[in-house]
């Protein structure tokens, strides 16, 4: 699905965004249903580490809100959406730029509704990865995310 004016000027917003934009990561495409979001990480001064690849905590901070965000934007403001935990492996070093792509299908959005239409909680753990150009996998993320109705 393409980008829809909202979710370009909410890319641009969000790639301006002091705290987004200190992880060195660009958002690059949102879909205009929000169940596809892509980023890149580029290797560059700003990200870069000691050792001359990317910093742990900018590939952490790159991925962090994504999930949380698409989740409000595709549920509506009848939930209750927040992080609650997350887990990173590094899996190699980040010596180019990096990319991840995040998706929400509509059975996800279907199964969270059926959870939670009672009134309880739900957590849903989401894995992202961040590949490099060549399709290698520098760092897996999993990111726990709890869900309510209002």
């Amino acid at each position: 699905m393409p980008e829809s004016w909202k979710t370009r000027l909410t890319r641009w917003s969000f790639n301006l965004f002091p705290a987004y934009r200190g992880s060195g990561a660009r958002i690059r495409y949102i879909a205009g249903d929000w169940r596809e979001v892509r980023i890149d990480l580029p290797l560059s001064w700003r990200t870069r580490n000691y050792v001359g690849t990317i910093f742990g905590g900018s590939m952490f901070a790159a991925v962090d809100p994504i999930y949380m965000v698409m989740l409000i934007r595709s549920l509506g403001p009848g939930y209750v959406v927040w992080d609650k935990s997350a887990a990173i492996r590094f899996l190699k070093p980040g010596r180019s730029t990096l990319r991840a792509q995040f998706t929400l299908d509509e059975a996800e959005i279907q199964e969270i509704t059926r959870l939670t239409a009672e009134g309880a909680a739900v957590n849903r753990t989401y894995r992202v990865a961040l590949v490099d150009g060549e399709g290698t996998c520098c760092a897996e993320i999993d990111k726990t995310i709890h869900i309510r109705r209002k």
